[in-house]
């Protein structure tokens, strides 16, 4: 009978059930309360660096960026007797639009004037430009400006940014001697340079306000932060850009550099030749390549003197290239004052490009047709230097 009511006690003890004992983990008299197990400590959330971009690149501002200051436009002809040119290769952006009697003349965009190299040949301002980059309050450099030009200047009381050549010829200087490739001489209009040192010099001797602060950056680019955008479009190893039926522009995709190399049409010999800076002997070269189209016709009563007018207001389609590829885009800009946006092409959000240089092109509607982007292929060798006797006869109003 006792070993039985033993047995009893010990099943009663084993679940813990008497009074005064009590199985780990009750709360009741006399229970062993484990040792609590101490929280993890949380990883701290890092404070992100705040988003500060080159205004003209996206890419991350480093020591020398010029906080505060305006950036500069410098227009530079593309008569083919003035090529090759001289500090394209050294800006940030560079603007193509068709002119007069369908050439195209060169926008050069830089951050700090005080870095820009010897640039020229310096050319006239036109309106195609300057309302392009009306928004960001440029000094805009030039030498000459047609009479559409003059008004926006006056109408929008921007004398004191237009750093205009006719005006103080102290900031530029000719080189007499300059010749083009073929050994010809070049007219006296066509030899006008400058550089950062003299547009220095003028903005001090003119007391030019040249402080701004930027909110945004040109185009709207993938954070330097993030990895580049890869495109999801098509190939695009060779782009062909038709401004008229004389001046073109041709990118050829460097996959080892990852950049496109630019070259120009000359239409005497039908062929291409490289965009070289006269500087330094490096061909012109881009990460961004930016086409829009718009429509682009002669002002009413400037027949004489065919000064194009490049409609902004309705926006319009386009293509970016980058990394060998090429996808649509929308484009809106609307008043002069209003920034130019880039969208995908279905309008659901702002494109996004990838931080770098930028060749940006407005073209006319009508030459959308000729644009050609192509898969990889060895362009037809360059002619040489010597092939290249002709003299270039073009008029430039």
């Amino acid at each position: 009978m006792k070993r039985w009511i033993a047995c009893i006690l010990a099943l009663v003890l084993a679940a813990g059930l008497l009074p005064g004992c009590a199985a780990p983990g009750s709360s009741g008299p006399g229970a062993v309360v484990p040792a609590a197990t101490p929280e993890p400590t949380p990883e701290p959330t890092p404070t992100p660096e705040p988003y500060e971009a080159n205004l003209l690149t996206g890419f991350e501002k480093d020591a020398a960026f010029p906080e505060g200051q305006r950036i500069t436009a410098v227009m530079v002809n593309n008569l083919t007797s003035c090529r090759p040119q001289r500090g394209l290769s050294q800006a940030q952006v560079l603007c193509e639009i068709k002119v007069e009697g369908g050439i195209t003349r060169f926008m050069a965009l830089f951050n700090d004037y005080n870095t820009i190299p010897m640039i020229g040949p310096i050319r006239s301002a036109r309106d195609q430009f300057f309302r392009l980059v009306l928004p960001w309050q440029p000094l805009y450099v030039h030498i000459g400006q047609s009479v559409v030009q003059k008004e926006y200047i006056d109408n929008y009381q921007y004398d004191e940014w237009n750093i205009e050549g006719n005006f103080d010829s102290g900031f530029w200087w000719r080189d007499k001697g300059r010749v083009n490739w073929a050994g010809n001489g070049v007219a006296i209009e066509h030899t006008a340079y400058t550089d950062g040192e003299h547009i220095a010099g003028y903005i001090q001797r003119k007391e030019v306000d040249d402080r701004r602060s930027y909110n945004s950056t040109f185009f709207t680019f993938v954070d330097y932060r993030e990895p580049p955008r890869a495109l999801a479009g098509e190939p695009a190893g060779r782009v062909t850009i038709r401004h008229s039926a004389s001046y073109r522009t041709r990118f050829m995709y460097d996959e080892a550099a990852g950049k496109y190399l630019m070259s120009q049409f000359y239409s005497p010999l039908g062929d291409y030749r490289d965009s070289i800076d006269e500087n330094n002997g490096e061909q012109l070269s881009f990460d961004n390549l930016v086409i829009l189209f718009t429509d682009i016709h002669t002002y009413p009563g400037h027949e004489a003197k065919d000064l194009q007018y490049a409609e902004y207001s309705w926006g319009g389609v386009g293509y970016y290239c980058y990394g060998g590829q090429i996808i649509p885009l929308r484009w809106t800009k609307g008043t002069d004052l209003e920034g130019l946006v880039l969208y995908d092409y279905d309008m659901t959000a702002p494109l996004e490009i990838n931080c770098g240089k930028t060749y940006l092109t407005v073209v006319d509607i009508d030459e959308a047709g000729q644009f050609a982007a192509e898969s990889f292929e060895e362009a037809a060798p360059q002619l040489p230097e010597q092939a290249i006797e002709e003299t270039f006869e073009e008029s430039d109003d």
